[in-house]
């Protein structure tokens, strides 16, 4: 069939709509007609190369729709289902999935490869096939993808506001609850608060944090922290060492999660900086690829007993998390409609990201 789709040409350049062929399912696979997709900052470090993928690519791995068809052999779910797409695939059966670590699942090593787990393109144009942002690529009006991204949730639904729950909104939130093990009375700082951050403002404010500092130099984000639970918001780190000094008596936070648009590593240090003894360091912003150094006091590390940890996925098990995610905003317990501050059409793509960069959005939406 053919669909219109976003695609990465080559490095540095910008998304470019157009008709491509899609292929059918095949065995284990499901055809999605999307209702919305979220505009990450993960597909923009293609654009940069800060993930590095043989272009050319579809992006998007954020997404949620409809089961348009099946595959051979699929019977999690039928045509006319609603999902949500994983940007983390779960086989259920290899070592770590066995172990509870689904968002370490050995299908993980495929996501950035391009093609589908079969090594076959479903996409296609110009004469060649197209790689999918993990598995996925969800800037397309439909799209195949593996059986182990899926999650059948429950009809009715908001697919709308369910997509941001595919990516932004475990990894935020996970990464202060499951991965830092923030709990009631404790102080966590989040150093940048885009559409990750957000949420780990909200993970922070959901689990009991008595002080939750938020770190943008954006005001209008520092603003939109506050409304998602942070306590404080400051422009810097230096203003976030001696408020976080004053609130704690001296002790310093318990946790510092990193979610600013690329993890450099000076962060690293600057965090470390601001937790006290057997604090932990989170680091789930994305690094670049070719840096291999990381500043902090190994002094202070051995003597305090602080810890840097990585997080993926909010150390997430999609399967299990995603439909809780969508209770919690049903109930009124997590803010969906508060997070997309705007959507576009997929023709806007470009836009949107470019309103990304500037610091207009905390999450911006591709609407089918």
């Amino acid at each position: 069939m053919r669909t219109k789709a976003a695609v990465l040409w080559e490095l540095g350049g910008k998304w470019e709509v157009d008709e491509v062929d899609l292929d059918p399912p095949k065995a284990g696979e499901v055809m999605i007609k999307l209702t919305a997709s979220g505009l990450c900052h993960s597909d923009h470090h293609l654009v940069t190369g800060d993930i590095p993928v043989g272009l050319p690519y579809v992006g998007g791995h954020e997404g949620a729709g409809v089961v348009a068809e099946v595959g051979p052999g699929v019977t999690d779910v039928a045509v006319g289902d609603s999902v949500v797409l994983s940007f983390l695939p779960a086989c259920g059966k290899c070592s770590y999935c066995a172990r509870g670590m689904t968002n370490l699942c050995d299908l993980g090593a495929q996501i950035i490869q391009g093609p589908q787990l079969d090594g076959t393109y479903r996409f296609h144009a110009r004469g060649q096939g197209l790689g999918q942002m993990c598995l996925l690529g969800t800037f397309a009006e439909y799209t195949v993808v593996p059986m182990a991204s899926v999650v059948k949730v429950d009809p009715g639904t908001p697919l709308d506001k369910a997509a941001v729950i595919g990516c932004s909104v475990p990894t935020g939130f996970g990464s202060v609850v499951r991965t830092a093990g923030i709990g009631p009375g404790d102080s966590v700082v989040i150093m940048g608060v885009g559409g990750i951050g957000a949420n780990a403002v909200q993970g922070a404010k959901s689990a009991g944090a008595r002080h939750i500092v938020a770190i943008d130099p954006v005001e209008y984000k520092r603003d939109q922290a506050k409304i998602f639970g942070a306590s404080h918001s400051v422009p810097d780190v230096a203003a976030a060492q001696a408020l976080v000094s004053e609130l704690t008596r001296g002790q310093m936070a318990d946790a510092c999660v990193i979610t600013t648009d690329v993890a450099e590593g000076a962060y690293v240090g600057e965090a470390l900086s601001l937790v006290g003894k057997r604090g932990r360091v989170v680091v789930t912003a994305i690094g670049h690829p070719t840096e291999l150094t990381m500043s902090g006091s190994l002094f202070e590390m051995t003597l305090y007993e602080k810890s840097v940890h990585g997080s993926l996925f909010g150390s997430s098990n999609p399967r299990h998390d995603i439909p809780r995610y969508l209770e919690m905003y049903n109930l009124g317990e997590l803010m969906l409609d508060e997070l997309i501050t705007r959507e576009y059409t997929l023709d806007e793509v470009n836009k949107g990201y470019d309103d990304m960069l500037a610091g207009r959005n905390i999450r911006g939406v591709i609407r089918f």
